[in-house]
């Protein structure tokens, strides 16, 4: 705890007052005129505007909040692991809370940072009592639950992270038809997903922005770009053909299709051809007629997030070492830190750093801890779940290529790793893990060798 202490302490001077991204200044922006929208979490944009309202502006705040989360959730998770005689393991997780490439995204005053220190501390409460197999306080449970609840509402994707550890460390995997529970975890997450919207609108009061077409938009600018410019006839031929040419129908990120500079006059088309309900019509309709195509722009899509047969650099992989130039008073970090985000960036940018390396690791301590899933076992199987399902769904819903999307399942793989060495796994599975994590790092070693930097689209 100790150790932990000194850690945050150090992170928060060293980074002070964090970093303001261009999603950061226009939070604050909305705070400061007291108009939210959903493009941005309201959730986080109310909750900064709490502290804006004591008195204390700026990103510091919501910086330490986010911090302080991490580092208490990982002193909690040391000390647990500690206190079963595993001292070695302990100081693992708290050296492992350094990786550049996790720290150096953290002190990012964004949504994923606050993703992760709630869910980070969520896991250190529960682990207290999980890894010794025992069943969670009362009080300690509905602390988990609002930290977890706190976490899903920053990120329109993250029940795929939190429900499935919801599910395990507050109740475990222990039931006899596993595929039922999986079954009921899934339709948990649906559920919420399909609450995020009522809650955001209702209760936070936030304006529609328009954020849910990103989706449908993304994904016919990438069937066309597989199957053709006539496979989505809402928009004529000769205006995809213009943005095909000018390379806005690519699978790293959505962003030029929405750019009015870039290709805004496909939206613009869609928007006048199939407004709101039609344009999902449209998707799915394009989905239906062109299954092959969506699979290829879905798989090019995921390929692009997790890194695998990619080039060495990409958009949005290394951490920011400074705020975007702003008059709203969000200062940057000092020079200092510029070292410290190169390192991630270059770590990030390594196989070392590639998720699908890391989600490789997940999948294999799912398979060599799921026969022992109570204590220990149980928590990594947790951790393991929900890194494996927040990486998946990227598959299906994922618009762009950010690296600090990773962050949360990056974490969770390491500390499953180390929750699992305490649980009694296969010599066999664990060669057998090994072999074809190593087949993995390969085929990544050889695409950052033989491939171009990925040029950033328009």
């Amino acid at each position: 705890m100790v150790i932990a202490a000194l850690l945050a302490a150090i992170t928060l001077f060293f980074f002070w007052p964090g970093v303001a991204s261009y999603d950061s200044l226009v939070q604050y922006r909305q705070l400061l005129d007291g108009r939210y929208d959903d493009w941005h979490p309201p959730a986080m944009a109310r909750l900064w505007a709490l502290f804006h309202g004591a008195g204390w502006q700026g990103q510091a705040p919501m910086f330490a909040l986010q911090l302080l989360l991490y580092w208490s959730g990982l002193a909690l998770f040391a000390g647990a692991l500690a206190r079963a005689g595993r001292s070695l393991a302990a100081l693992a997780v708290l050296l492992f809370g350094l990786w550049p490439p996790v720290l150096g995204w953290q002190i990012a005053v964004l949504k994923d940072g606050q993703m992760v220190g709630a869910l980070v501390a969520a896991l250190g409460v529960a682990s207290w009592w999980r890894l010794g197999d025992r069943r969670l306080p009362i009080w300690a449970a509905a602390l988990v639950l609002i930290l977890l609840g706190y976490a899903t509402l920053v990120r329109f994707n993250a029940a795929f992270a939190t429900i499935p550890l919801a599910f395990g460390l507050l109740g475990g995997w222990r039931w006899e038809r596993p595929w039922l529970q999986g079954a009921v975890v899934l339709a948990a997450t649906a559920a919420v997903l399909f609450l995020l919207a009522p809650i955001n609108h209702r209760l936070l009061e936030a304006r529609p922005s328009g954020v849910e077409r990103s989706l449908p938009l993304f994904d016919l600018g990438g069937i066309v770009h597989h199957a053709g410019p006539t496979a989505v006839p809402q928009v004529p031929a000769r205006l995809w053909r213009r943005a095909e040419v000018r390379g806005c129908l690519t699978p790293i990120l959505w962003d030029p299709l929405g750019d009015d500079e870039a290709c805004g006059y496909i939206l613009t088309t869609l928007q006048r051809t199939a407004p709101r309900g039609e344009l999902r019509d449209a998707w799915l309709a394009a989905i239906a007629a062109h299954p092959l195509a969506y699979a290829q722009h879905r798989i090019a899509h995921w390929n692009s997030e997790m890194r695998l047969w990619t080039p060495a650099i990409m958009p949005g992989t290394g951490p920011l070492s400074g705020s975007e130039p702003n008059r709203l008073g969000l200062a940057s970090p000092a020079k200092r830190i510029t070292g410290f985000q190169k390192l991630g960036a270059t770590l990030a940018e390594s196989a070392a750093g590639a998720p699908i390396l890391w989600f490789a690791i997940a999948l294999g301590v799912l398979f060599c801890t799921w026969p022992a899933r109570s204590g220990p076992g149980g928590v990594a199987v947790s951790l393991a779940l929900s890194a494996l399902l927040a990486e998946l769904a990227f598959g299906v819903v994922g618009v762009a290529s950010d690296y600090r999307y990773h962050c949360w399942s990056m974490l969770a793989t390491g500390l499953a790793v180390l929750a699992a060495a305490g649980a009694r796994v296969s010599p066999r599975r664990v060669l057998a893990v090994l072999a074809g994590v190593a087949v993995v790092a390969a085929i990544v070693v050889v695409a950052r060798s033989i491939l171009p930097p990925a040029l950033p689209p328009i």
